[in-house]
This record gives structure tokens, sequence and C-alpha cells, in this order.
């Protein structure tokens, strides 16, 4: 999902409500109003309602973190680090409206549309990161994430800490295990090289 530029002005005029109205077409009228338009606009601009909202949120949100993570160093997953934690300063004034947009997305009529933007954010930290997988690790690396990076999110919600130390020390603690997991893999298919077809092993 591309955001124009007039949807994301009114994006950022309706974040501010949501706080005290929710992803509602109240809020969504009041920014409207703040924009200088017509609030009766507000079931024409997101038609899909709340969902419509939270999802467009999020896909803007993808694209400024897209857009600043510039010169990244180190190695991928120092990349990916730096990539999640920018999303999380980009987003730092927004924890009460991520709070109710996460509410919405926990109805279960809601799971489709929420397994659809983790995996587009997943998707969009590994591109600002720099990965350029095209196999099957493509997916993997994409699924394990979306998990962390979901997980990363309510921890963050929770955060009270100076610029998000703790969270930032939970995702540490979360992009390490993967690096465990993915170790151990390499491990396993060099086994499987030694094995392979052709080399029985010795008895």
């Amino acid at each position: 999902m591309q955001i124009d530029e007039e949807t994301a002005k009114v994006l950022d005029a309706l974040v501010p409500n949501v706080p005290f109205d929710g992803w509602t077409s109240r809020a969504l009228g009041m920014a409207l109003s703040a924009l200088g338009r017509d609030a009766a606009e507000a079931g024409l601009v997101f038609a899909g309602g709340a969902g419509e909202m939270i999802e467009s949120y999020f896909a803007l949100a993808d694209q400024r973190m897209i857009e600043f993570a510039q010169n990244l160093e180190g190695g991928l997953t120092a990349r990916v680090r730096a990539v999640v934690a920018l999303r999380l300063e980009q987003t730092a004034g927004d924890k009460e409206a991520i709070r109710r947009a996460l509410s919405c997305l926990a109805l279960p009529s809601q799971a489709p549309r929420m397994a659809r933007i983790v995996a587009a954010t997943a998707d969009a930290i590994w591109f600002a990161a720099g990965d350029k997988s095209a196999d099957f690790s493509w997916y993997t690396k994409r699924a394990s994430l979306g998990a962390i990076y979901l997980a990363t999110l309510l921890y963050w919600l929770a955060d009270t800490s100076v610029d998000a130390e703790r969270t930032l020390a939970f995702l540490d603690r979360r992009l390490a295990g993967i690096g465990r997991i993915a170790k151990l893999r390499q491990g396993f298919a060099k086994r499987r090289g030694i094995l392979r077809p052709g080399r029985p092993a010795a008895a």
C-alpha cells in the first residue's frame, strides 16, 4: 500500500485525535476540518472505516521509515536493529494511537489485516536494512522478524524507560536468538552437504 501526499496529511491530522476519540469517523472528521475540508467527507476518504485508517497509518510509517533509514552501518542484524529503533523513535508520539490500533486489530475479524500489516512492516524493515535475499529465506526471515517486531512493539507500549532503553535491550535479546537459530541452520546445512547422496557417511 502506497500512501500519497494528501492522504498522509489527513493521517497526520488524524493521529492526534485518536487518543481521545479512537480510530473513528468523528476523529477523522475533526482532522478533515482542521485541514479546511468538509468533515462529511470522512466516509469517502477511508471508506473501509477504522481498519483502513489503521492500515494506512502503518503503511505511511513504513514509507517514512524506509525514507529516513540511510547510511546504516554494521552487519545485517545491526542494520535491522537500527531500522527498528528508528521506527520506534519516529512513532514515539503516537503510542496511544498505536495502542488503540492494536486493540482494534486484535478482533477476530481483523486477523487478516493484522497479519498483512505485520508482514508489510517486516518486509519494509528488511528492505531498509539492505537485505537482498531472493530464495526461500526471504519468507522465513520475514516471518521471524514479523514476530520479533510485534513482540517489541507490545513491549514498547508499556516501556517508560528513557529513550526506550528497555525496549531496545528486549529487541537485542530477540535478534540474538534469531542469530543463534541461523547459525544452527547453517551448521545443519553444512552437515547435510557432507552427507549428501553419493558421499555416504563412514560406517
